[in-house]
């Protein structure tokens, strides 16, 4: 990737409110998993007490980060402890991080990229750890977000559910020259455009003879801010238009759509049960990590669109309305007063003009130096 593109994703890092801590375990290195041609970096966070065939969310990191930034700079160790599940945390071989999702060897399913080392993981934590086959999760930040879309278009066979954190289209960031870990600026800037026919053959070229279904083993969930300058917001809607052609939506008519939801300024848009775009008002790069929402999708704990829970207990029943959620409001709890960052929100950054103050007991903390 060429140095001034990773320079800015640098300086965008983000700053979390809360540390991981008081953890059951410890984050693990493991090696010898399986293929790997790249040589991904694979590190696995186990609770002392996971359900009986438990579930495995794969976490991804951002660009100038690692498998350990992540771990303490989101939250889903901490639910893992709650809820029982395995987080596996892969770790970029390239230089600065990123992940390569530009070449044709990642963007292949068993292509030899780094797609082809995390899918490995995969199979080993079924296999090692018993891990539920069909309860397998992806997610990730920038550019862990498009390394997300791309394993879900690489792997379908193998992930259940995705949440992606401000990313791109799988494929979007395909090198001409045959670039690994290259800088597609056209993309970034927002200026890729394709219909939801285009994008479907983009994607299902990556698997060649694949005769398995998307829906409804698959759901994606895309989240993107309004004033991303890093990736462009408009890379949403390419998003949105490449998953609606895969699942037989209509990119342009939602089902639903929900304004502040999840959170005050957030538009949720719904195109059916396995495809969801979320709209972050006044937000950059990248949206802050909503971790019991990523759950939810994923059928971990109940309350949303995903089916049985790890634990195997029924999921609560989604609700049916179409109506704009409320907008009447209760007493807050006692905390600080003005704008306020929710824990493992963003709360500080570079040209970060959001909230800056904490949830009662949480700290803003650094996250990665600005370069």
């Amino acid at each position: 990737m060429a140095a001034f593109p990773r320079t800015l994703l640098a300086l965008t890092l983000l700053l979390w409110s809360g540390l991981v801590s008081g953890l059951t375990s410890t984050l693990q290195q493991v090696t010898n998993f399986g293929t790997n041609p790249t040589n991904v970096g694979m590190f696995v966070y186990k609770p002392t007490t996971v359900t009986a065939k438990p579930a495995v969310i794969i976490a991804i990191h951002y660009c100038t980060g690692t498998a350990q930034a992540y771990f303490t700079g989101s939250p889903y160790a901490q639910l893992a402890d709650t809820n029982g599940f395995i987080v596996i945390y892969p770790s970029s071989p390239n230089s600065g991080t990123c992940w390569d999702v530009s070449s044709k060897a990642t963007l292949t399913h068993n292509g030899g990229g780094d797609s082809n080392g995390i899918a490995s993981m995969v199979s080993y934590a079924i296999a090692t750890y018993g891990a539920d086959p069909t309860r397998i999760f992806v997610t990730g930040s920038s550019s862990g977000a498009m390394m997300t879309n791309v394993l879900c278009a690489t792997y379908p066979e193998l992930f259940r559910a995705a949440t992606v954190y401000s990313g791109v289209a799988a494929g979007c960031f395909v090198s001409n020259f045959g670039g690994v870990d290259a800088w597609n600026s056209s993309c970034a800037e927002g200026q890729v455009s394709a219909t939801s026919a285009q994008w479907t053959s983009v994607v299902r070229a990556m698997f060649p003879g694949y005769t398995g279904g998307y829906p409804p083993i698959q759901r994606v969930q895309e989240y993107h801010g309004t004033i991303d300058t890093t990736l462009l917001p408009e890379n949403l809607g390419e998003e949105i238009k490449e998953w609606a052609g895969i699942f037989g939506y209509n990119a342009a008519a939602p089902t639903q759509v929900l304004q502040n939801t999840p959170l005050s300024g957030y538009t949720k848009s719904i195109y059916g049960p396995n495809l969801q775009g979320i709209l972050a008002t006044n937000v950059g790069h990248t949206v802050p990590i909503q971790g019991n929402e990523d759950l939810k999708w994923f059928g971990i704990i109940p309350g949303g669109a995903g089916g049985t829970p790890a634990g195997g207990a029924p999921a609560g029943p989604t609700s049916s309305t179409t109506t704009v959620a409320s907008t009447t409001t209760s007493s807050a709890p006692t905390g600080p007063t003005g704008c306020v960052s929710a824990e493992f929100g963003q709360c500080g950054g570079s040209g970060w003009t959001g909230c800056k103050l904490c949830a009662t007991g949480t700290t803003c903390q650094e996250l990665n130096a600005c370069e």
